[in-house]
Parts: C-alpha cells; structure tokens; sequence
C-alpha cells in the first residue's frame, strides 16, 4: 500500500511539475540586470539589452506584448543573439515584438532557428546535448524559414549584421567595436585572427552558440566583452541545482548569467549567457529557468 501510495504521489509530482513548465513558467517572463565593469575608468554607463531565443510563434502574443515593454528601459544598445524563429510564418510576430526596439542602434546574428523549422525531439535527447552538427545531428535539408527577409528588415532599420563579420558603432560619442560568428552550432562560424581594436571604447563579441572555441579565440584576441545564447539556460532545470545540459561544450555552471572566460596567459573577457525568451517548438516547457532578457549596464 505504501509503494502504491509513493508512485502515485511521484507522478502527480511529476505531472505537476510538467504542467507548471508548459502553462505557467514558460510565460512567465523576466527581466535580470547586471552591471559589468568593463569600460574606461569615470565613463558614464552604457545600457545593453541582450535578447536572444525568442523561438516565436505567430501566436506568442504575451510574448510579444512583453517584448514591445522593454522598449520602456530606454537601453542604448540592443544586442539580439538569434533563433528569433520557430515558424514559417513568424516573422511578421517578430517584427511587431522588436518594432519599438529597432528604434534603438542593435547589432544581430543568427541562430539555427533562425534557418530550419524545429523537428520533433525527445525531451531526454535534448538534455543530453540536444541536436546539430556538433551533437551529431543533420542539418543536411533546406534552410525554410525566411531568414533572409528578417536580415533585410532588421538592417533596414538600423541594425547591425555580425554574421562572420566586423563592424563599429558609435553610441553616446562612445565607440564600439564588434566581432560576430554566424551559429557555432551548425559550424558557421568563421574565425579569423583580428585582435580587438583596442583603440575603440569598448569591443564586443556576439554570437548564438557559447562554443569553448569562440570563446577561446575572443578572450585570446583582447574581447573584453562576450555575449552569447542558445543554452535556454539549460530550459529543464533542476530546483538549487541548476542545467543539466548547455546543448553545446560549455559547461552548466555557466548556461546562463554572468560569468568570466579564462585562457591562459591572458586577461579573463566578461560572459554573459542569455537563458532566452523561449523554448524550442517541440519541447514547450520550462521548469526551473523562467525565460528572460537582460539588462547589462556597462560601467567604468
């Protein structure tokens, strides 16, 4: 009677618990905030809202709602890390989430999400490394969502692509030096051996995926800033443990947050990992790792 009464309580637990994931936690947005001391002594503070994961649906629509508010937090800079998509038909949702946003200076990459609509998973696959190129899966089929077009709107309205490439803005009579990687986990990314402009305020690196080899490459290079996603922050958490899984080789002490990255004989870069605003299509469900953007207020 009592191994009776044990199961049945565990998995009304469990069922609990999947329920909380899939109806309450996945909605219920967060706004975190740090401060990152990476800019030149008595420099005023610079305001940077890290996007990233959106995953949208057309029918997102609290989501989007949510997105639009952040326009409130008047940021300087917008930095959107990828997989904005999750649908063929999202992009209009998109576009209408970040149209206040695009007001503001923003520099982009891409994320797979962003290329190929999500295909059914098991959740177990999933927190053993999820799927890829780097995790042994196929990405070998038409890249169908219209990623294209998106680069188009987002650069139109002023934002900066970083796909394999270099650029600057000025902001607040402060210059910003970028490096971007398209998405690490498909094996996009393009790395080259430019050293960070030192004569510039600040130099950022931005990419999807928070691959060692990025991360190695940049902080060997002098980024002292590094912005990353695609880890949902491990998305199935467990309570005052943490992620089981990064879906890539960093490890989970670091899926989301603010963190520092170290190689030898240098100087450590500043990391932030986004834990995202939402889920891959097949796999709807958070627990322990509530979807978020962040607010990053660069100080000297």
């Amino acid at each position: 009677m009592r191994a009776r009464d044990a199961l049945l309580a565990s998995t009304a637990l469990g069922l609990g618990a999947v329920a909380w994931g899939a109806v309450v936690e996945v909605r219920a947005f967060a706004l975190r905030q740090f401060t990152v001391p990476v800019l030149a002594p008595g420099s005023r503070p610079l305001r940077v809202l890290h996007l990233s994961d959106a995953h949208m649906l057309p029918s997102h629509r609290r989501k989007q709602a949510w997105l639009r508010s952040l326009a409130e937090l008047e940021p300087d800079l917008v930095v959107n890390t990828g997989d904005n998509l999750s649908h063929a038909d999202a992009l209009p949702a998109v576009l209408h989430a970040y149209e206040p946003l695009l007001d503001v200076p923003g520099v982009f990459v891409f994320g797979s999400n962003d290329y190929f609509s999500p295909v059914p998973k098991n959740p177990l696959r999933y927190l053993r490394g999820g799927s890829g190129v780097a995790a042994g899966g196929d990405w070998a089929r038409e890249r169908d969502l219209p990623f294209e077009q998106m680069r188009q709107a987002f650069t139109e309205r002023g934002w900066v692509d970083l796909t394999n490439r270099h650029d600057t803005l000025t902001i607040d009579d402060r210059r910003l030096s970028f490096v971007g990687v398209d998405d690490p986990h498909l094996e996009y990314d393009e790395l080259d051996e430019v050293p960070a402009d030192r004569t510039a305020d600040l130099a950022i690196g931005v990419a999807h995926a928070p691959y060692l080899r990025v991360l190695d490459r940049w902080n060997s290079l002098g980024y002292p800033l590094i912005l990353a996603g695609h880890t949902h922050g491990g998305q199935l958490c467990v309570p005052f443990y943490g992620a089981l899984s990064t879906n890539c080789d960093l490890d989970t002490q670091r899926a989301k947050g603010l963190h520092t990255h170290r190689v030898a004989g240098h100087e450590p870069s500043w990391l932030h990992v986004s834990a995202g605003l939402g889920t891959n299509r097949t796999v709807p469900v958070r627990f322990a790792c509530r979807p978020e953007a962040t607010l990053l207020t660069l100080t000297g």
